[in-house]
């Protein structure tokens, strides 16, 4: 499996679209074809507040909170060797 289908797979594309293959592959180059990086980086993206209000009173919350709990899970650690 190639990374951007094991990357779509990571971010449950099938369930929740968001991106397009080239807007993941973007990503993919950008984080030099890291999947766990380019995973935070999109699991951040889908964190954005996606609620909807309408007239009504209908209202759909948003999934911020499901989106950054996997978004810990790839998170870089950030050490560095000296």
């Amino acid at each position: 499996m190639e990374n951007l289908e094991k990357l779509k797979m990571i971010l449950r594309e099938s369930d929740s679209p968001f991106f397009t293959d080239e807007q993941l592959q973007f990503y993919l180059e950008q984080n030099d074809n890291d999947i766990n990086k380019t995973a935070y980086e999109c699991f951040l993206a889908k964190a954005e507040d996606d609620s909807i209000s309408l007239p009504g009173g209908l209202s759909l919350p948003n999934n911020k909170e499901y989106w950054l709990r996997l978004a810990k899970k790839y998170k870089p650690n950030g050490s560095r060797i000296l």
